[in-house]
């Protein structure tokens, strides 16, 4: 916290703008080293300033970098709660790279992935969960997993968090003052009341735990397999959604043989879509082959649209792909319904999963299996502005404090001493705080933080 670093903050290659950011207690004076105006200097520069000048590499004989802007933004009113300058050149690779050996030989040392946002997180700019938020924000791919980020950036989360710890306290510390104080005249805990409490609280972690599955459909996308036995539209399907031809499609069966993969978005839910080959016996080696990866791809598939050819009955390859398909989360896909339909629905809504008819080639049937889809990722009724859990470790963190409070209500309805209750909610209570960071360790913040890109 000491050191003053440095790193490039904009994306690698051509563009209009390339820049620079310091931040540190000698921001200032490294940035006024590598950088001159007829307008002022950085050094007496208010916060919110900018300056327009040229950048130079330091020394005696300083050589001109490229036209420049500085911003300066003093602190504590800074992203990193630091005094930060911004210094911005034309966006050309080798001018960046310049501009920032520039501001390293000046006195500043490169910054370590995430550091300028783990300043942020240790001088109290935000906290640990919306700290999490920025990269979620940087790599949203859709409207919904925006709005997510967003949420989280301005501590959704963290109020929804903050609202089951001050739940958690007030019942731990109507314990402690009952245990402690049992001469004074404070009314005697109730078992009843206090199994209700931690029900509702625990109902509150229970409620946030089940955003998890629905926000990671929003920010990474599902790994989707299209299958189905040859010849029932896996291909036109695949087409239809990437919005290209993307699999070859012939009356031929075992056209596709490979697996063709593609990035689609159906409504605010990545897919990232993989076309298998029909699922049949057959004596082409290279088919089979192909057959086998399939098999492969459904196994550890997170979404199967499994697809059935409405205009025949089913067949043996058809049950077995259903078999598949008990308990998975999967879109039985029926399409050519624009042909006279001979297929039984029943045996596929036996699965439990939704059902949905569509005419591919004509292009009919895209809205009510986006829904199914939205449905099945869990993304259907989810709020993202309400706050939604961003990552594997939060998940983790909030899952331990609801284990934690279940240990805590079994112990009541065994009649264990409040002590050993007290240490169920003391474990709640940390989990909670580890989530948010205000009670964290060293390795988890390194953890945290260096998933970030260098000039975050």
């Amino acid at each position: 916290m000491q050191d003053t670093i440095a790193a490039i903050s904009t994306p690698l290659g051509s563009g209009g703008v390339g820049m620079v950011r310091l931040s540190g207690p000698a921001a200032r004076q490294v940035a006024d080293r590598i950088f001159r105006s007829r307008r002022g200097d950085i050094l007496s520069a208010a916060g919110y300033t900018a300056l327009y000048g040229r950048a130079f590499t330091p020394g005696e004989q300083p050589e001109e970098i490229d036209e420049a802007v500085a911003l300066v933004f003093a602190a504590p009113a800074s992203y990193t709660g630091e005094d930060v300058v911004e210094l911005s050149v034309h966006g050309g690779v080798y001018l960046v790279r310049k501009l920032l050996r520039a501001a390293l030989s000046a006195g500043a040392r490169l910054a370590q992935p995430g550091e300028f946002t783990r300043r942020a997180f240790e001088n109290g700019k935000l906290d640990l969960a919306q700290a999490e938020s920025v990269m979620q924000l940087i790599g949203a791919q859709g409207e919904d997993a925006l709005r997510a980020a967003l949420s989280g950036r301005r501590g959704a989360v963290s109020r929804r968090v903050g609202e089951i710890k001050e739940k958690l306290l007030a019942v731990a510390a109507a314990m402690a003052a009952w245990a402690d104080y049992p001469d004074e005249d404070i009314p005697a805990l109730e078992a009843q009341t206090l199994q209700k409490e931690l029900a509702d609280i625990l109902a509150d972690i229970k409620g946030l735990l089940s955003t998890y599955d629905g926000g990671r459909a929003l920010r990474e996308g599902v790994e989707t397999v299209i299958a189905g036995r040859p010849n029932v539209g896996k291909s036109t399907l695949m087409n239809l959604l990437a919005g290209c031809q993307r699999s070859i499609v012939t009356p031929e069966a075992g056209t596709t043989r490979d697996v063709v993969e593609e990035d689609v978005l159906l409504g605010d839910v990545r897919l990232r879509l993989a076309d298998t080959a029909g699922l049949r016996q057959t004596a082409d080696a290279i088919e089979a082959m192909g057959v086998d990866i399939a098999r492969e791809r459904l196994a550890s598939a997170g979404l199967i649209l499994a697809v059935f050819d409405a205009s025949l009955p089913l067949e043996d390859e058809d049950r077995k792909l259903l078999a598949l398909l008990s308990g998975r989360p999967a879109v039985a896909v029926v399409n050519k319904t624009d042909l006279p339909v001979r297929l039984d629905l029943t045996e596929l809504e036996r699965t439990g999963c939704p059902v949905v008819q569509i005419a591919a080639g004509a292009g009919r049937g895209m809205e009510e299996l986006r829904q199914a889809v939205e449905q099945v990722a869990g993304v259907a009724g989810l709020d993202p502005a309400a706050g939604i859990l961003a990552s594997e470790r939060q998940r983790d963190c909030l899952a331990a404090a609801g284990e934690s409070v279940r240990e805590a209500l079994d112990a009541l309805e065994m009649g264990t001493t409040l002590d050993a209750v007290g240490v169920c909610l003391d474990d709640a209570l940390h989990a909670l705080l580890s989530l948010t960071g205000e009670r964290v360790t060293n390795a988890v913040t390194d953890e945290v933080f260096k998933r970030f890109c260098v000039g975050k």
